[in-house]
């Protein structure tokens, strides 16, 4: 998945996000900073809500059950390795993958699992914290062989 593909599943899971939690038009739009003609817009496909937009649709409503069927848990995961690429954020303890992931290899110390959703990867330590996140399996495979040899 990339930043374009991300904006589009948000794009188009607003109208039953809002569905979801109740709201009209105007009250979502005033929750995501928009107006409501352009709210209208994005749900009939003719407008995006962008990055920017996207972002905070998934973070405000990162309880939805839309977008957790949609991007397969809370869309944190992704949306920063998305956002920092290369980079490594500082991620919190995860619950060690008991839902939306599967386990690709395990050693005492590593786990590499896939989102059975999303499929972006990310290696967790022995304390299931993330160490890092990316849609690139041989950049994560790389990682986690420089994790071992430490």
């Amino acid at each position: 998945m990339n930043r374009n593909e991300f904006i589009k599943k948000a794009d188009d899971k607003l109208k039953l996000v809002r569905t979801e939690y109740g709201y009209n038009q105007e009250k979502m739009a005033d929750i995501l900073g928009l107006s409501k003609k352009t709210l209208v817009q994005i749900e009939k496909g003719r407008s995006s809500l962008g990055w920017t937009g996207a972002v905070a649709l998934c973070t405000i409503f990162r309880r939805s059950e839309v977008l957790a069927g949609t991007l397969g848990g809370e869309a944190t995961d992704i949306i920063l390795a998305l956002a920092f690429e290369d980079l490594e954020p500082d991620y919190p303890k995860t619950l060690g993958g008991k839902i939306w992931w599967k386990t690709l290899e395990e050693s005492d110390a590593f786990k590499l699992q896939q989102n059975i959703i999303s499929q972006h990867y990310r290696i967790l330590d022995q304390n299931d914290r993330r160490i890092c996140a990316s849609f690139d399996r041989e950049m994560l495979n790389g990682r986690l062989e420089k994790l071992r040899q430490r």
